[in-house]
């Protein structure tokens, strides 16, 4: 048998398959799809302090192998997210990790401290990286000492496996991964999505009404693939990697770059049904190859 488990440093996962947030909901949205539990784990949409509208409508433009999203982060908020969608998540086996984000270092405090009183909530995401919002995310993630600042300030907050999602819209991600490394962060994962935009050539105008959008999907795998090596020369915490995984090969580029668990995201809605055929294809790929543990896969590449 292949032993698929991987450790994110305090954090252990039955397998590397993780969900990116925004494109799995809050979990339940799958479970007539897939059994929940066999996932190492999976990330909830971007939650907010207060309730948030989002950006508006339309959000969400196909593009040649990918899609620009322009959700704007919308949710009802973390009260309601304890109050409604943790009871329903409790008592899964598998992690489940809540994406935080916030418009200022305040908010993300505040909903991790929020957090902290969950006892089925053992790691947070920190969201420095969402592309598709005014003020917040992006906004921290752009330089070291904004990801530092707001990482710190959390760090001091949140007493569980602390990940930060990093942007690749910056000049360096190595250089914001060391200087999240080195305020309290137990792991990165990147790449969130590539600010992009589209044209409504007819209309003569750009085709969301935010302008920008979030590209992801196949078109940024070779991207997130390159910084994920980079990254994996730079730190010393765990990466989990993600940007355009859609199959099993795809999965084992970004382990062989650096990678000890991944995050599955615009596939989902393609294939709902993609985390376990991969998890299935992972353990396949190890058999066939001769390999007994999947760790011995993760940055093989370098």
């Amino acid at each position: 048998m292949v032993d698929l488990g991987v450790r994110l440093g305090d954090l252990w996962l039955k397998n590397p398959v993780l969900t990116a947030s925004g494109t799995f909901g809050h979990g339940t949205e799958y479970s007539d799809f897939i059994d929940l539990e066999r996932l190492g784990g999976f990330i909830v949409k971007g939650t907010t302090l207060l309730p948030r509208e989002g950006n508006p409508y339309p959000r969400m433009i196909e593009t040649p192998s990918g899609m620009l999203n322009a959700v704007g982060l919308q949710n009802k908020g973390i009260e309601y997210f304890c109050e409604h969608i943790y009871p329903a998540l409790s008592g899964l086996d598998t992690e489940v990790i809540v994406n935080v984000c916030g418009s200022s270092v305040e908010d993300y405090v505040a909903v991790a401290e929020r957090l902290e009183c969950l006892d089925e909530i053992h790691a947070i995401e920190l969201n420095i990286s969402c592309p598709n919002v005014k003020e917040g995310c992006m906004a921290f993630g752009r330089s070291a000492e904004g990801a530092a600042a707001v990482t710190a300030a959390v760090r001091k907050a949140w007493s569980g496996h602390l990940m930060v999602k990093l942007s690749p819209n910056v000049a360096d991600i190595a250089e914001i991964a060391r200087a999240v490394e080195a305020v309290g962060a137990d792991s990165v994962s990147l790449i969130n999505t590539l600010l992009g935009m589209s044209i409504d050539v007819e209309r003569r105008r750009p085709s969301l009404p935010n302008i920008t959008g979030g590209l992801s999907g196949p078109a940024v795998r070779p991207i997130a693939v390159r910084m994920v090596y980079d990254v994996f020369k730079a730190i010393n915490i765990p990466i989990v990697g993600l940007g355009g995984i859609a199959c099993t090969r795809d999965a084992l580029e970004f382990i062989m770059a650096g990678a000890r668990a991944i995050e599955i995201g615009t596939a989902n809605f393609v294939d709902p049904e993609i985390t376990v055929k991969i998890i299935d294809g992972l353990n396949e790929f190890c058999q066939n190859h001769g390999v007994s543990n999947i760790n011995e896969l993760v940055g093989c590449a370098h």
